[in-house]
């Protein structure tokens, strides 16, 4: 393992903390999804604005998918193809995905980042899911080494997980809308779409 500090994590995240941590693209700032609480603390600390949801990650598709409906044809092509990697899904959320994620909307998005230190901080969190967003405060560029995300997050976030050498690559991740097998592109980021479609 990596992470020298694995309980540290665990504990944080069982009681409602929030925690900061490298992915493949920037800095990102996380909560256990169940609880409100660590939720409510990431909007404050980010001082985001209500309607803009968190995403989901994880270190494996799997634990994504009871989160959300099941995924379109599209989708599933999508995250066959980018997944691991700089891609966000965004599609149709399922009863589990609480309301104060996605802020109302009946979608969420979902994401598997390519980092060894993320993976293993999934592995370590119960459940294996964070509720996320970037590290920074809202309307500032995202923290791309752990210098700016100690820098934007020191004394806000619970616990800030050092990189172990496993840098991110600084570009944020390509989202995009799947509803009813037709795509939309939210934002363009690390990864150019380029789907072939039957």
């Amino acid at each position: 393992m990596i992470i020298q500090n694995p309980e540290k994590i665990k504990e944080v995240l069982d009681n409602g903390g929030v925690i900061a941590y490298v992915t493949d693209t920037v800095w990102g700032l996380g909560c256990l999804p169940s609880s409100e609480k660590a939720v409510k603390k990431i909007y404050e600390i980010k001082k985001r604005e209500a309607q803009k949801p968190l995403i989901l990650m994880s270190n494996e598709v799997y634990n994504l998918l009871e989160y959300v409906k099941p995924v379109p044809k599209t989708g599933c092509k999508l995250i066959k193809q980018y997944f691991p990697g700089a891609l966000t899904v965004v599609t149709e959320k399922s009863d589990k995905t609480p309301n104060y994620i996605t802020s109302g909307m009946s979608t969420v998005g979902i994401r598997v980042p390519d980092n060894e230190v993320f993976k293993e901080i999934c592995q370590i969190a119960t459940g294996h899911v964070l509720a996320t967003t970037s590290a920074n405060l809202s309307h500032q560029p995202s923290a791309k080494t752990y210098e700016q995300a100690l820098e934007n997050m020191e004394g806000l976030a619970d616990l800030i997980i050092p990189d172990y050498g496993h840098l991110c690559k600084g570009l944020e991740s390509t989202v995009v809308g799947v509803m009813n097998d037709e795509l939309r592109i939210f934002r363009q980021g690390a990864i150019e779409i380029k789907l072939i479609f039957d």
